[in-house]
């Protein structure tokens, strides 16, 4: 379902997308005819469904198209022969309910009338089964150029005899009838569509055929709803359960049969999305899949009194009954279940604080008889409380109101160009130095560190950290920051009046097709200007380490796959002259031990002194059926470059440089490992003469520690001993406090003076901490009725004021303990809040301490 291999898709959102190369010409199909089922999700662009799912009876986000194919085969006679003997002898839906469309043809087109597929259809339907269709409804497009042609629909009647005899079925097909449904589409590919908008005929013609698994179960169980086959129906049984509330069930409004619908929808989208590699995210691809979960968990919320984590639960009814068709979610049941589950947790925080901010702002609208929620209340609900602005836009919809979507885009461009204001660039126009005839750069770095290039173009750039000049070179061994790889740095050596002039580059960078060679260095503009070669030179002490640190991280991901799993993905990543950073799909701490296992792994590698194996030009298809391990997301082309360190061992697609074998990285070290997200883990890691000297840094750390104790024996043992110690007097220290506190007690409890049916205490303190302030509050209350007490008291130098008030007494005499000591904290430079009954304030300035116990004499 997740489009990793074509750019211009985040997901599959038709059954032909995986075919599209076939079709261009850019690829050969494994046959001339194939039959397949394609997982689809439409909830963005062009093909969305999302605002229809749960609403109606047919739509879906997440959806199987079936299909067969022919690719200069077949064509249109078998395709319509064959399909109707599918509906009709082997699925046995009745011939009487069904009708299909042909195209009637387009004028502007230059396409006549599918006569054709009228005369192939006529015999077996009839003509009154037949209907014209327009260019909208029967000529596929797959875009606005490439292969196109007419279709056939087939459409089917599923309503009661009774409504079927009152009306005809014919005049409702195409009119959005929800028991009047297309289920198959049969395209015939016969044109090309040029950029200038003309057809031309291809020179071989194709099958396209597209039928929707889920409308297929409805008509042949003989159902009026999707969600009322056996696709759907085991995650709403479970649903019922959980809930309590029955499916179908008579009441006034369906929101909960609406919820269910829309939650089993949801659950299938996120689970194979999940387990398709796509993790939830707050951007692009992710943040769809994250939009789609937190919509089904409100639903829950809102409709089926869900307030615990609840989608996570129905994740192994889902893989159970797909295992056999889509072993994927079997295979990666508990991954996908903890991903969703920490998901929930997250969302279900904010969910009922977002959800009440957002009553409170619709109220204010109603009051007003205004019906627009603002675009900065909208930004505020997402980046606030995580509500997706459709989100918000669904429960707007809910209350008969809109979103000021505008608004909404505004105030999160606004927050864009906030973020990247420190990064602003002011660059002056390219200057040509030597005219290249657009020639791509020649990259040699991964044989050369040296090289005699010429100057191409270079510009200034103006940043806050001031200024720089961007320099284009012919060719180049500086590699140029790519993959999570950072960009070499060196010199250009350049000669000005015979003499060697020296050009520090501080990073290289990519931008298009060149690579673009940064300096910091000043006035270079006549020197650029008059030069006509250079030698480029990389740091290649530091393009060692950084190397080193590449290849440790190819290691480590296969050592990674073999002691996690191999649901382990790459993420993201990071890698310089100093340390590595990984990112990586995994769904819960890396233990101790397993991280142990994966550096002895590693280790074992560097020892063995694999060597670099590096194979080019390795056509797309051929690496994958090598089993490369390729970066989820990046975009590779029909030839790629394979990397390995004994490729039954390490085997991946990749850009980046290498050492010429594992033993030059020396050591391998974790320095750390933590969350990024909600399935997504990081490890950073250092090698070589780094990890060398951490380790020389533990080992001088245990011996100062063994030098303060004394030199034990048995290090481990001789700290436990003081932890011990340690305890053992904090406890005594607890004890000697708190009697100290109940002394200060029965001295305060003689001090409480009767005023107007209260008791008063209005006294300094000293306690120990601002938790033994609170204890005494409380237990002066446990002995005393009626009680309002404001004690004051200096911690570390610093003012605190407490403030207790009897629960009856905040009744009866509309006394409020925080709203009492915020006007006390004034005295003190300060602030405070807190409960009606008991509320507490800091400072900055003690010396104000008897003026706030002065001022709550006079307020009491």
């Amino acid at each position: 379902m997740v489009a990793k291999s074509d750019p211009t898709l985040m997901f599959n959102n038709s059954g032909m997308a995986q075919f599209k190369d076939y079709f261009l010409g850019n690829g050969t199909p494994p046959s001339r005819r194939i039959a397949d089922t394609q997982k689809c999700l439409r909830v963005s662009g062009k093909h969305n469904d999302l605002e229809d799912v749960g609403f109606d009876t047919y739509h879906h986000t997440m959806f199987e198209m079936l299909g067969n194919w022919s690719f200069g085969d077949y064509f249109k006679k078998e395709a319509i022969q064959w399909a109707w003997e599918l509906l009709t002898d082997v699925y046995k839906l009745p011939k009487d309910r069904l009708y299909v469309s042909v195209f009637e043809g387009d004028q502007k087109d230059g396409v006549p009338f599918d006569q054709e597929a009228w005369d192939l259809w006529k015999p077996i339907v009839g003509e009154d089964r037949i209907i014209l269709g327009n260019k909208k409804d029967n000529f596929w497009e797959m875009g606005d150029t490439g292969p196109c042609g007419p279709c056939s629909e087939i459409h089917i009647d599923l309503r009661s005899a009774d409504e079927v005899s009152a009306v005809s079925g014919k005049s409702l097909v195409n009119a959005d009838h929800p028991q009047v449904v297309e289920i198959w589409n049969l395209v015939f590919m016969q044109f090309e569509r040029k950029a200038d908008g003309s057809l031309l005929p291809l020179p071989a013609t194709h099958v396209d055929t597209g039928m929707g698994f889920e409308r297929l179960c409805m008509a042949i169980q003989g159902k009026t709803s999707n969600y009322d086959t056996d696709v759907f129906q085991p995650t709403i049984q479970v649903l019922e359960k959980l809930s309590g509330i029955k499916y179908g069930a008579e009441s006034e409004d369906r929101m909960s049969d609406i919820a269910m619908r829309v939650i089993a929808d949801h659950l299938r989208a996120v689970a194979f999305a999940i387990s398709d590699g796509q993790l939830p995210s707050n951007v692009r691809a992710g943040y769809v899949i994250r939009r789609i979960l937190r919509r089904a968990i409100r639903y829950g919320y809102s409709y089926l009194n869900l307030t615990e984590p609840f989608i996570n639960k129905l994740v192994a009814g889902l893989s159970d009954q797909f295992a056999d068709v889509f072993p994927e979610l079997k295979s990666q049941e508990d991954f996908v279940t903890k991903v969703i589950l920490e998901e929930e947790r997250s969302f279900l925080r904010t969910l009922e604080s977002g959800l009440k901010r957002l009553d409170l702002i619709t109220g204010q609208l109603q009051e007003k008889n205004e019906n627009t929620i603002s675009g900065e209340a909208v930004f505020e609900l997402s980046d606030t409380f995580g509500f997706p602005m459709d989100l918000t836009a669904l429960i707007a919809r809910e209350k008969g109101l809109q979103i000021d979507e505008e608004g909404f885009q505004a105030a999160l461009a606004e927050q864009k160009n906030r973020s990247r204001s420190d990064a602003a660039k002011e660059a002056t126009d390219w200057v040509d130095v030597q005219d290249n005839e657009g020639q791509p750069v020649e990259f040699l770095g991964y044989d050369f560190h040296e090289t005699h290039s010429h100057i191409v173009k270079y510009r200034k750039v103006k940043t806050k950290g001031g200024e720089q000049y961007h320099i284009v070179l012919d060719r180049t061994p500086f590699y140029a920051e790519m993959g999570g790889q950072v960009g070499d740095t060196g010199s250009l050596e350049l000669r000005v009046d015979g003499k060697p002039f020296m050009v520090t580059i501080a990073d290289t960078k990519k931008e298009n097709d060149l690579f673009v060679h940064i300096s910091h260095d000043k006035n270079l503009d006549e020197v650029l200007q008059n030069t006509d070669t250079v030698t480029a030179r990389i740091d290649t002490d530091r393009r060692h380490k950084i190397m080193a640190n590449h290849t440790a991280t190819h290691l480590m991901l296969s050592a990674m796959r073999r002691v996690l799993g191999d649901h382990v993905s790459q993420k993201g990543s990071y890698l310089d002259d100093s340390f590595l950073r990984f990112d990586f799909a995994h769904f819960s701490k890396v233990t101790d031990e397993e991280l142990h296992q994966i550096e002895e792994m590693v280790n074992e590698k560097i020892r063995g002194n694999v060597a670099l194996d590096v194979q080019t030009n390795v056509p797309i298809q051929e690496a994958l059926a090598m089993g490369v391990t390729a970066t989820f997301g990046e975009k590779y082309g029909d030839f790629v470059r394979v990397v390995a360190f004994d490729p039954t061992y390490s085997l991946e697609l990749c850009g980046g440089t290498h050492i010429p074998a594992t033993g030059e990285i020396g050591l391998f070290k974790f320095t750390s490992e933590g969350s990024v997200s909600a399935g997504v883990r990081r490890v950073e890691a250092i090698t070589g003469q780094a990890a060398l000297a951490r380790m020389r840094e533990q080992e001088d750390t245990l011996d100062q520690i063994k030098e303060l104790l004394k030199g034990p024996k048995d290090l481990v043992k001789a700290l436990e001993g003081l932890l011990e110690e340690r305890s053992t007097l904090q406890k005594k220290v607890e004890t000697l406090e708190n009697e100290k506190v109940q002394q200060l007690k029965a001295d305060l409890l003689e001090k409480v003076r009767v005023l107007d049916g209260s008791n008063l205490l209005i006294e300094r303190v000293e306690v120990p901490n601002a938790e033994a302030l609170k204890q005494l509050a409380y237990e002066l209350r446990d002995q005393v009725e009626n009680l309002i007490a404001v004690l004051a008291t200096e911690l570390n130098g610093k003012p605190q004021l407490a403030v207790y008030i009897a629960e009856n007494l905040v009744k009866e005499k509309s006394l409020n303990a925080g709203q009492i000591v915020k006007e006390l904290a004034k005295e003190i430079r300060g602030g405070g809040g807190g409960q009606p009954h008991f509320a507490t304030a800091g400072g900055s300035d003690s010396s104000g301490l008897d003026k706030a116990l002065s001022k709550a004499e006079e307020m009491f």
